[in-house]
């Protein structure tokens, strides 16, 4: 093949009810369901282009999920060879995590979850999470965060080779080596070794969170949704893409974008 996609799930491909911008009905596929309830959806016109893509190019699907929860999704065109987990900290292979890929992080997870912790309050932090020892994040009450909270924490982070990004009402904190760039390069490079993909294969990308905003920048063309966070920063590169609808939408926009870009590489 020779083209390699990365897509971003939730609120890329993949939305809540809210998220969702129009009202639920039967138009919409049920992908996930946590503690008996339904949790995500696609729109059925997504879940046939995604099957259609992922039948033609190589669809690697990138989260900031943990291994746990993206393995709670029922996602349109599985079983995947590959799928990056934990915002690039982890490669699954064939569903099973891959322990050298994993290997390579060495980090003071502990050290930064007790610092975070010793600023924070509950009165505005709802819960405090670590993500498959690798990164850590926050559920806040949004109307209650500190005004300069998520700033100063940023400068503190920086100084330490972390990061810190907020999307809705989850503050992550994130070691800047974990990323999905990272990830989706090695996941390219052992399918160009094993000749999967032609060595000249085109990498495209979709997502809509700032930790996305990497892989977006990596890949040789790429598209985002007009919603979330990477709208409200106004993000944008050359060979970039925005989306035109917004919500579950934009999900299908950015299937039909993705399908024609590829198309010419297509073998």
């Amino acid at each position: 093949m020779s083209a390699l996609v990365g897509v971003d799930l939730d609120r890329t491909m993949i939305f809540s009810e809210g998220a969702l911008g129009v009202p639920l009905d039967d138009t919409f596929a049920c992908v996930e369901v946590y503690e008996g309830k339904p949790l995500s959806y696609m729109s059925t016109r997504a879940v046939t282009k995604l099957r259609e893509l992922s039948g033609s190019v190589v669809v690697v699907p990138t989260t900031t999920r943990t291994i746990e929860q993206f393995q709670r999704i029922a996602l349109p065109g599985a079983p995947w060879r590959y799928a990056i987990t934990s915002n690039g900290g982890n490669i699954l292979v064939d569903g099973e995590p891959d322990a050298q890929w994993r290997n390579t992080f060495d980090l003071d997870l502990a050290g930064i979850g007790a610092e975070l912790r010793s600023r924070v309050s509950e009165d505005w932090v709802l819960k405090y999470r670590e993500a498959d020892g690798l990164f850590c994040y926050l559920v806040v009450d949004t109307a209650e965060v500190p005004e300069n909270f998520v700033a100063e924490w940023s400068q503190w982070c920086a100084a330490r080779d972390w990061n810190v990004s907020q999307q809705g009402r989850k503050i992550y904190t994130m070691p800047n080596a974990v990323c999905k760039s990272s990830a989706v390069a090695e996941v390219r490079s052992r399918l160009i070794e094993d000749g999967t993909l032609d060595a000249e294969a085109g990498l495209f990308a979709a997502g809509d969170g700032a930790l996305d905003a990497e892989m977006l920048g990596a890949a040789d063309a790429a598209i985002r949704p007009r919603h979330g966070e990477l709208e409200l920063l106004g993000f944008t590169r050359p060979g970039l893409t925005v989306t035109e609808s917004s919500g579950v939408r934009a999900s299908e926009e950015i299937l039909e974008w993705l399908r024609n870009r590829t198309a010419v590489h297509r073998v």
